[in-house]
């Protein structure tokens, strides 16, 4: 099998030099518009039926392309969208693709633009086979802030579609993916009564009651390690990580107001949503016994634990394709909610993950053949 690497490189080149930045940080956020309307070209151009699927927030939409009809199939989905770029970091422009040493570098070059050319090379000898099920490729947008793209598909559905199996293009050396670990991030506010530090009495003070709450989540986050432990993974308890804290203005003021930031990581089989209702009634004790108000929230909705059986037919597949047997991860994907559309879930592409998130991100070219020979064997067990 060859695959046109120039093709691949011209393909890959359009779509890195779209900015299409997601983040929770309003200056760095972007439409993710120009993407979607070049994949949606691209796959047109295949002979795809397309339509792009506006979402609620401006200036975002998921793209949805079809080849073929009928029920079951398969779905190669990856996001559209980059994380923000530190500029002055980085030995090339970031929108330029540049190849250097065997290596592809442009932002989003292998997390996760360069899925989509990968998908178009491996297609390209079957457009005139008949399809028994369809093939169908997803674009989100934001997987890489808030999921929306994702979260959307999830309540919508794929208009009508029914497919039985997906497969997420993440960078993961080609290694199949069947578990990865969830993310709570979450916030803890207490409002005492400032007052002058001379005498307690005047005051109720956030900072103590804050301790209070510290010690619980501490607490429970032994609880939970001595609870769940799952050896799939390389930190195989669930964790949970104090992350920043700030109250008070002065050390001659009793504290007012105090305010936690925490993140917590689920292991399959553990539901953030129990997680979120038991820390609220951990809380409420202290609420009442100091004499504060303790307002807990979400900083953002969180992605669920991931876990695909190791003898489903889809990994097995994936296993046998690669030559790689299956592992888990500890970054978070998009896969809960392809689960939650009821289709068998893995996550499985080329590039790292080790080169995503920093300056001089890049795709090593020789995983680009091995990917399409992969996304071929997937279309020909699951499609043809």
């Amino acid at each position: 099998m060859t695959v046109d690497l120039k093709r691949y490189q011209h393909r890959l080149h359009r779509l890195v030099a779209l900015p299409s930045v997601s983040c929770a940080i309003e200056q760095w956020d972007m439409s993710n518009q120009g993407v979607i309307d070049q994949l949606a070209n691209d796959f047109s151009a295949l002979g795809f039926n397309t339509r792009i699927m506006p979402l609620t927030q401006a200036g975002k939409a998921n793209l949805i392309a079809t080849l073929g009809q009928g029920d079951g199939g398969l779905v190669l989905a990856g996001h559209s969208d980059t994380v923000p770029y530190d500029a002055n970091r980085w030995q090339t422009d970031p929108f330029q693709l540049t190849e250097k040493d065997g290596k592809l570098y442009g932002l989003g070059a292998t997390d996760m633009k360069g899925f989509f050319p990968v998908i178009m090379a491996a297609v390209e000898p079957y457009l005139a086979h008949h399809f028994k099920h369809p093939l169908i490729v997803l674009a989100t947008a934001d997987e890489e802030s808030s999921m929306n793209g994702a979260r959307a598909l999830a309540q919508q559905g794929l208009g009508g579609l029914s497919p039985r199996y997906a497969v997420i293009g993440e960078p993961t050396n080609l290694i199949p993916i069947r578990a990865h670990k969830g993310i709570m991030m979450e916030a803890v506010r207490v409002r005492g009564q400032s007052g002058h530090s001379s005498n307690p009495a005047l005051g109720n003070n956030a900072l103590e009651a804050m301790n209070q709450v510290m010690n619980e989540l501490l607490s429970l986050r032994q609880e939970l390690q001595t609870k769940y432990r799952n050896p799939a993974f390389a930190v195989q308890t669930p964790t949970l990580n104090l992350g920043c804290i700030h109250g008070g203005d002065g050390a001659n003021r009793i504290c007012g107001e105090c305010e936690l930031h925490f993140d917590l990581r689920l292991l399959p089989g553990m539901d953030n949503n129990e997680l979120r209702a038991a820390i609220q009634q951990r809380l409420a004790p202290i609420a009442e016994s100091s004499g504060t108000d303790i307002v807990f929230s979400s900083l953002f909705e969180g992605v669920d634990p991931f876990g695909e059986d190791e003898q489903s037919l889809l990994i097995k597949t994936c296993a046998e394709l690669t030559g790689n047997a299956s592992d888990s991860v500890a970054f978070a994907t998009e896969a809960p909610f392809m689960q939650q559309l009821g289709m068998q879930t893995v996550v499985l592409g080329p590039g790292s993950i080790n080169q995503a998130h920093q300056p001089d991100e890049f795709i090593p070219l020789n995983q680009i053949e091995p990917a399409v020979k992969l996304v071929r064997g997937l279309i020909e067990r699951f499609c043809l």
